[in-house]
């Protein structure tokens, strides 16, 4: 036996030494080759202007008309698209739970709130299964206890086994008319609640199309129906329409009158024939007038139409021979314009109040015209040729000077909106970089001269703190002493707040809850409110009261800070840099950083809290915003510092901004992403031209990026505001400053430029092309690094309306930005 052992243990030597010779160790497993970048074609041309020649090799991507290159275009645009794929394909999982995170967020069972007009409450709700949202209303008496668009479920009352809600438009049938979308720009409810007019949008032919529905019997009427709307106004209590109608390039240029009902020929009441003005109407809150805005470039007008009488004629109340903002509103015999124009010859930064009395309407002769102080306006009649022998005249009345101005110039409280009531004056303010909202009581003394806004008897209202935005709800019912606005913030989620401007207390009527990842839907008695003391609340500013803290308003300021700071740019002037990070974020940590910018149009930089961010903060990331001039929020000089020959000011706010983050370790080096949307693309694309080591990653979303040859050569129409914010190219300096700072045309050579997601659509202002050209010529001109690709996602045109798919496209956003970080 023993040997029999000995056996088995040499056999078993043997057998591993055998095992050994034949085992070889494996070779290191090769990482697979990175995805190359697609390479679309180059066809040079030449292309000359102001005595300057430059050569575009991808010009022929904008060629709509040439079937060759929109076919070479498409094989470009499916490439692009599996490139995407390839670079991404390593981060689906982590895409795949961003997406879970930023969908559970979603407030799918979403309602409106509801909103109280005369004795309707009105609101749209989603019902189960369905993509698009229903209109309804119900009768206030009816819903004392409403709360959510669930109970009882449908519009049905089990207690008094009634149906007692009313569908008014089902956007999943408009969806079927126009051809498996719906998208509304515009609806108005008539003044008498019978009709609503409302204007959805023509993909086909891309326009928007007016139909006019009956609310009692639901049924569309047979007219109007037009297309190429682009602004409505009810006359005649709810009996006749007035709308505005598009040329071919989209100017607003034609205003018509159509009786509801009538089988007669609407009537046009205006033409503009002159291409650079623009025309736009609005009612009064109180449906007394119809207000007509025309403007150009260097020019602004303003006409009334008499809503009881449409057909009498447009009457000229007010000029100013500048492009300035003008909104006019009428309260019990008087006109008060909100504007702001130049003062004797002299531009502004801020708008004002003036006001002026207004005589019976239905006697177009005792029309008192509200005069601009430095002009004398002599009178004149023009007639329009009408269809139906109809001739409209249009009159300007000399009158005594009856202008007022109503609030004494604060520089430290500037007006920044206003909105009315029949006994209520609400004022948006800003105090330094702080809103405020006050209401004043109406009428004003109006005989007495301008007072200061301070000497008041001001009631201001409760806010939460880091307030961005402030922004007026629809508040039509005029007679109604409760106002609807909504309060943004960078820490709290937008909060939809009826504020009773008799006693000042303030319902939060809808809000999302992030900390239970659901939506409050709140209206009527179980609404959190907050009453304030009269003696405090009087011209002392806001007022803290006990219930007036992070949990009244859902702030998140216990789990995420918000700081600001002023940011001194390149020439020394200070720009606000806003920061929100996580209170769980150490010191130690090496944090990243997303940088937004905007700065065009003067427009605010969105700063308001948005749900799909809360991925990137919880994971440690630094959200920071950039208040560049080119901007709103801070005054019309602000705005044109940073515009045409200027908006180098505006991408060096931008830097300099960037340059902080890193400089105050608020965002560690080599960590910082930018994101610009639009306009906002131009930006951080110029500014990635000037400092490319400044930037680890950056997101545009359908950015524009050409603008010498878009602003030159047209393919998409613009308007005069786009020229007026980026430069005529017809004017030497204005040219010379587009080349100078055209993220296009400004590409470094044999330089490493960061990661960047380029989302673009075919359905967008500014065409997918740029978006294309901009990505093949960063990757012709610069370093090539797989670790930093150039990324071209094309996103489909049901985004905005797909809430799905919205969160699909923030997650792979958020899963660029935290790959290209990490690698």
């Amino acid at each position: 036996m023993r040997h029999l052992f000995r056996f088995a243990a040499v056999a078993r030597r043997e057998n591993l030494v055998f095992l050994l010779r034949r085992y070889r160790s494996p070779k290191p497993a090769t990482a697979p080759s990175p995805p190359t970048p697609p390479k679309p074609p180059k066809k040079p041309q030449k292309f000359s202007f102001h005595g300057i020649t430059w050569e575009d090799p991808y010009s022929w991507m904008s060629n709509l008309n040439d079937k060759v290159a929109m076919r070479h275009m498409d094989v470009c645009m499916e490439q692009e698209e599996k490139y995407t794929e390839a670079v991404m394909s390593d981060s689906e999982k982590l895409q795949n739970k961003l997406q879970f995170e930023m969908a559970s967020r979603i407030p799918f069972d979403l309602s409106t709130p509801p909103l109280r007009w005369g004795p309707w409450l009105y609101y749209r709700r989603v019902e189960e299964g369905k993509q698009y949202p229903v209109l309804c209303r119900r009768l206030a008496s009816l819903n004392d206890e409403f709360i959510s668009h669930k109970y009882p479920p449908a519009g049905f009352d089990f207690a008094s086994g009634k149906r007692i809600e009313q569908k008014l438009i089902d956007y999943n049938q408009e969806a079927e008319r126009f051809g498996g979308f719906a998208y509304e720009e515009l609806s108005e409810v008539s003044p008498n609640h019978q009709f609503i007019a409302y204007t959805m949008y023509d993909k086909d032919n891309d326009y928007f199309k007016l139909s006019v529905r009956n609310l009692n019997s639901g049924s569309l009427c047979s007219k109007p129906q037009v297309d190429r709307v682009s602004n409505l106004a009810w006359a005649k209590d709810g009996q006749a329409l007035l709308y505005v109608v598009t040329d071919q390039k989209k100017r607003p240029y034609r205003i018509y009158c159509s009786l509801i009902g009538s089988t007669d020929d609407d009537a046009l009441l205006l033409e503009e024939s002159d291409e650079n003005v623009h025309i736009n109407i609005r009612n009064t809150k109180d449906f007394r007038f119809v207000t007509v805005n025309t403007f150009t470039t260097t020019s602004s007008k303003v006409f009334l139409i008499n809503a009881a009488d449409p057909l009498s004629g447009l009457k000229l109340v007010w000029e100013c021979p500048s492009l300035a903002h003008c909104i006019i509103e009428h309260h019990q015999g008087y006109l008060y314009l909100f504007t702001d124009a130049p003062r004797a010859g002299q531009s502004i930064d801020y708008h004002y109040l003036l006001c002026s009395p207004v005589n019976d309407p239905s006697n177009p002769r005792k029309w008192e015209t509200l005069r601009y102080a430095m002009f004398t306006i002599t009178s004149y009649v023009f007639s329009f040729h009408l269809p139906l022998n109809i001739r409209l005249t249009l009159h300007v009345i000399p009158l005594p000077h009856k202008l007022q101005e109503v609030f004494l110039n604060d520089e430290d409280l500037i007006v920044e909106d206003v909105d009315f009531s029949d006994k209520y004056l609400a004022l948006i303010l800003r105090e330094g970089c702080n809103f405020r909202l006050c209401s004043v009581k109406l009428p004003l003394s109006t005989g007495k001269g301008a007072v200061k806004l301070r000497k008041l008897d001001i009631r201001y209202l409760s806010l939460p703190k880091h307030v961005c935005q402030i922004s007026p709800g629809p508040n039509y019912d005029f007679y109604s002493s409760v106002m609807r606005f909504i309060i943004s913030s960078p820490v709290m989620p937008d909060a939809v707040v009826d504020y009773e401007l008799t006693t000042g207390r303030w319902n939060i009527i809808q809000q999302q809850n992030m900390l239970h990842e659901r939506t409050q839907i709140l209206y009527g008695a179980n609404s959190a409110s907050v009453t304030l003391d009269n003696a405090n609340s009087k011209c002392s500013g806001p007022v803290n009261s006990k219930l007036e803290d992070s949990q009244s308003w859902n702030e998140l300021s216990e789990f995420y800070a918000c700081e600001q700071f002023d940011v001194p740019s390149a020439d020394g002037v200070k720009v606000p840099l806003t920061i929100v990070f996580s209170r769980s974020n150490k010191p130690e940590d090496k944090t990243p950083g997303i940088l937004h910018g905007h700065g065009a149009y003067g427009e605010l930089l969105d700063k308001r809290w948005r749900s799909e961010l809360k991925s990137l903060l919880d994971r440690g990331w630094v959200v920071a915003y950039a208040d560049v001039r080119g901007g709103g929020g801070h005054g019309k000089k602000w705005h044109h510092e940073g515009r045409r020959t200027k908006k180098h000011n505006s991408i060096n706010d931008y830097i300099s901004c960037a340059k902080f983050l890193i400089e105050t370790d608020i965002v560690e080096e080599n960590k910082l992403a930018g994101w610009g949307y639009s306009a906002g693309g131009l930006l951080v694309a110029s500014a990635i031209n000037q400092h490319p080591d400044l930037f680890r990653a950056a997101v545009l979303k359908v950015p524009f990026l050409d603008p010498t040859n878009t602003l030159l050569y047209p393919v998409l129409p613009l308007i005069a505001a786009d020229y007026e914010e980026f430069g005529y190219p017809g004017d030497l300096n204005d040219f010379l400053a587009i080349r100078d700072y055209s993220p296009y045309d400004n590409i470094q050579k044999d330089v490493l430029y960061p990661a960047v997601l380029v989302n673009s659509s075919f359905n967008t202002r500014f065409g997918v092309w740029e978006a294309a050209k901009w990505v093949a010529r960063v990757r012709d001109h610069t370093i090539y690094d797989p670790k930093r690709p150039i990324l071209l996602n094309l996103t489909t045109d049901l985004v905005e309306e797909n809430r799905y798919l919205q969160s699909k496209e923030s997650a792979l956003e958020a899963a660029f930005l935290i790959k290209m970080m990490d690698s």
